[in-house]
């Protein structure tokens, strides 16, 4: 893991903590070459899913890309960043325990 300050290829993970129901882990690591701290997420790949658009075309799921839309739709409501990630958490269960390779948009 690359230190994002310093570039250094050296760090020490300090902490470790599972979130959003046990399906990432959080580290905090520190950089052992600028003594900076920073976090890393790891979480499991949806592979091979593909997201069906309404005029049919079929594009790769990609989790920024929906979590971009959610945040843009939900901006001016009084939903917090947390109850984002959840809902992103929940949609990949989701996906993943029905085992589908395709969405629909809808």
């Amino acid at each position: 893991m690359k230190c994002p300050f310093c570039r250094g290829k050296n760090d020490r993970v300090v902490d470790t903590r599972a979130s959003d129901d046990g399906f990432v882990v959080r580290r905090r690591r520190l950089c052992l070459s600028c003594l900076k701290k920073f976090t890393t997420y790891e979480r499991i790949e949806v592979t091979n899913v593909r997201v069906i658009k309404r005029d049919g075309t079929r594009v790769p799921f990609d989790r920024a890309k929906l979590r971009q839309g959610i945040e843009r739709a939900c901006w001016k409501r009084p939903i917090s960043e947390g109850q984002i990630s959840a809902l992103l958490a929940e949609l990949e269960t989701r996906m993943e325990s029905e085992a589908e390779t395709e969405v629909r948009t809808e």
